[in-house]
């Protein structure tokens, strides 16, 4: 797969949204972002707060401009808190450093885009999205800590 398309981002979406309602989690947010960081859909369920579509696409605008999971960047947060600060700065607020957004990879591991999912904690949002992108046959290199 060369693109991500709008139809894929929806299958995407569907399969984290099903994954959530497994889990019965609160009402999520999910952005989906193309390799390049254009947003190609955000759907929010009924009672998902106000600020979340922001947080949803700042988690994969984060793991896009980083090229890692969302996780990474908040244990880099950890040990080196003077570069993510920077990198924050830089990007003029749309890096939110914790759990939720991962990375969509094909087939061949080649990079289509990232899911950033907000609403409930953050291991949560990580463990749908990645659900979602895993049910919708693509791979991420995201991993849940055990």
């Amino acid at each position: 797969m060369e693109n991500l398309t709008m139809i894929k981002a929806l299958e995407i979406t569907t399969k984290v949204f099903h994954a959530a309602q497994e889990r019965k989690t609160q009402p999520l947010t999910v952005a989906i972002l193309d390799k390049g960081g254009a947003l190609i859909s955000l759907q929010r369920q009924d009672g998902s707060s106000m600020m979340r579509p922001e947080i949803a696409i700042a988690k994969a605008w984060g793991a896009l401009a980083l090229g890692c999971s969302s996780r990474k960047i908040a244990d880099d947060a950890q040990t080196r808190p003077c570069f993510i600060s920077s990198v924050a700065t830089l990007a003029q607020g749309n890096l939110v450093p914790v759990p939720g957004g991962v990375l969509i990879r094909d087939a061949a591991s080649e990079l289509l885009g990232a899911v950033g999912v907000s609403g409930d904690i953050s291991d949560t949002d990580e463990a749908v999205a990645i659900a979602g992108i895993v049910a919708s046959n693509l791979k991420t290199d995201a991993f849940l800590a055990s």
